[in-house]
């Protein structure tokens, strides 16, 4: 018989997703291996390959579908044998013959029409709620979108006094958006009264203010970083711990590396450098290399450091695993694979879920100092600038140096400030003797 083709689960975390695109159509014969679909996830998109052989019979969940449930139906497969041809579908509802079924299952029983052989013996109909209208009789009902109800509701507007432009006369959202609430409830004072807390900030509470516009739906990545970084900043106590390091040293060494290193094929960059230096300050100075947990402190045996990349979708922090083991040299050719795969939407969950600690670099963009946020359940962040040409004391002599400001972020409940300063020290030093980096 058919197999079902049921959405996965491509992370430990993930509860739906957006069915991006189809790359099979129907009548389309798949091997096990095959890329089927391009599935979008809360960190990044990513291609969804046949398990089984077969023909595609039927595609049950259209490219570009959002909110997907995980183990949803979303093809079929016809196996050897069997007939490819989809199986009829039961055919569906239009909003208009929907609707009258939908309202009247939302109807509270005070709406409800009264069964005609109780009619007479119904009791009066009680006051109605403070802040609402009272109810129509049933069979002068307004017909709306549940959607135009509640939109009416913050506005004031009279749904009676609209006429709508959906199907059978049904008022929707463009109608009640279109409406002046002129013709407002009975008892607007009494409205207030009952009015319920502002509803979170969205495209249709949003005042534009008559500026022309354009709004974007949010993609599941954006959502996923706003909804993890509002957390990270309302639950954990950040502290930041600011220093300024010679970087010198450090581009004399990346120059004779990058010399050694060209038959090879190997560009080292600064931030190679910098996220091993940060890898062995963190092993240098553990109690900063720690993820707080309520009532359990876990403290890290290697260094696992996320890169933050700016990809078209969002940022994303594909990780280093154990970068202070690993040569710099491995280091720049592991991240320069990471950073392309992150830019394409591409990456393997095991290659940005996880890290013990953070690197943000925003040098490139000549920001000379900034503070980053923690990215939970990591305990710091570390925030580096532009390096740039100071006036700065060598050998107690003032002297042009070439200098950057590296900023941490520290999580207070896990990591005291001197322990934060001991790792900005180990950190500094190793980035001013970076010798100790390539040893």
């Amino acid at each position: 018989m058919p197999t079902p083709i049921k959405m996965p689960a491509l992370s430990p975390t993930m509860e739906e997703g957006t069915l991006a695109k189809w790359l099979v159509k129907v009548g389309d014969t798949v091997s096990s291996g095959d890329i089927m679909a391009e599935i979008e996830t809360d960190k990044a998109t990513m291609e969804f390959e046949a398990v089984d052989e077969g023909t595609i019979a039927s595609i049950d969940v259209p490219e570009g579908t959002e909110g997907v449930k995980v183990g949803a139906v979303i093809a079929t497969l016809a196996g050897e044998g069997e007939d490819a041809a989809a199986p009829a579908p039961a055919p569906a509802k239009t909003e208009a013959e929907a609707a009258p079924a939908k309202d009247a299952a939302e109807e509270t029983p005070a709406q409800a029409a009264p069964p005609p052989q109780e009619a007479k013996a119904a009791p009066p109909q009680p006051t109605p709620t403070v802040g609402k209208p009272a109810p129509k009789p049933t069979g002068d009902r307004v017909v709306a979108s549940p959607l135009a109800k509640r939109i009416a509701e913050q506005k004031g507007v009279d749904l009676s006094s609209l006429k709508g432009s959906g199907p059978n006369g049904r008022i929707v959202k463009a109608d009640v958006e279109g409406a002046q609430p002129g013709a407002v409830t009975s008892a607007p004072a009494a409205t207030a009264v009952g009015a319920s807390p502002a509803a979170p900030a969205s495209a249709t509470s949003l005042p534009d203010f008559g500026i022309p516009h354009e709004d974007e739906k949010l993609s599941n990545v954006r959502k996923v970083i706003a909804r993890r970084l509002t957390e990270s900043k309302q639950t954990v106590p950040h502290y930041y711990l600011a220093i300024d390091v010679r970087l010198d040293a450090m581009l004399k060494l990346r120059g004779e590396l990058n010399a050694a290193l060209e038959a090879q094929g190997v560009k080292l960059s600064v931030n190679d450098l910098l996220i091993k230096a940060l890898a062995k300050a963190l092993l240098q100075v553990p109690a900063c290399n720690v993820s707080f947990g309520g009532d359990t402190l876990r403290r890290f045996a290697r260094a696992d450091i996320s890169v933050a990349v700016a990809a078209p979708s969002g940022l994303i922090t594909p990780i280093i695993v154990d970068a202070g083991a690993k040569s710099v040299s491995a280091i720049a050719t592991e991240m320069k694979d990471l950073a392309g795969k992150a830019r394409e939407g591409k990456l393997q969950p095991h290659e940005y879920q996880g890290g013990t600690a953070s690197l943000s670099n925003l040098g490139m963009y000549g920001i000379k100092q900034f503070e980053a946020v923690i990215n939970p359940p990591q305990g710091m962040i570390m925030a580096v600038g532009a390096g740039e040409k100071r006036p700065y004391v060598v050998d107690d002599a003032l002297a042009i140096a070439s200098v950057m400001t590296a900023t941490g972020s520290f999580d207070h409940r896990a990591i005291d400030g001197a322990t934060g300063a001991e790792l900005m020290q180990a950190f500094k030093a190793l980035v001013e003797a970076p010798l100790r980096l390539v040893a």
